[in-house]
């Protein structure tokens, strides 16, 4: 798999996806570009392109709410985040994602 154009790809892919749900990809090209080799890398390896800033377990249904763009999973919580975990995806208003924290999920 060529990872510089499948990352292109996924880019392509996921942005009208996540235009839908309100997002949008992070305005620092750097995070955008390296998470998106991140995925590239792990879809190589695995078929599918995993969140790379969570872990995966033995259970397939649980992995599958780590699938990019994962946003209809955890709607709740990257709501209140205002990006996704990972910080790939954020609110369509946020100009400055620096100033956005996770917060745990516990405390949605």
């Amino acid at each position: 798999m060529n990872i510089k154009a499948r990352k292109e790809a996924l880019r392509f892919l996921f942005a009208p996806v996540a235009d839908r749900l309100g997002y949008k990809f992070t305005p620092v090209e750097e995070d955008a570009d390296f998470l998106l080799e991140q995925e590239a890398q792990i879809e190589a390896e695995t078929g599918i392109p995993y969140c790379p800033c969570q872990a995966r377990t033995t259970d397939r249904g649980e992995n599958m709410k780590m699938v990019c763009p994962c946003i209809p999973f955890h709607r709740e919580h990257y709501n209140a985040m205002r990006r996704c975990w990972c910080g790939l995806f954020v609110h369509k208003d946020v100009t400055d994602p620096g100033k956005l924290r996770q917060i745990p999920e516990s405390r949605i």
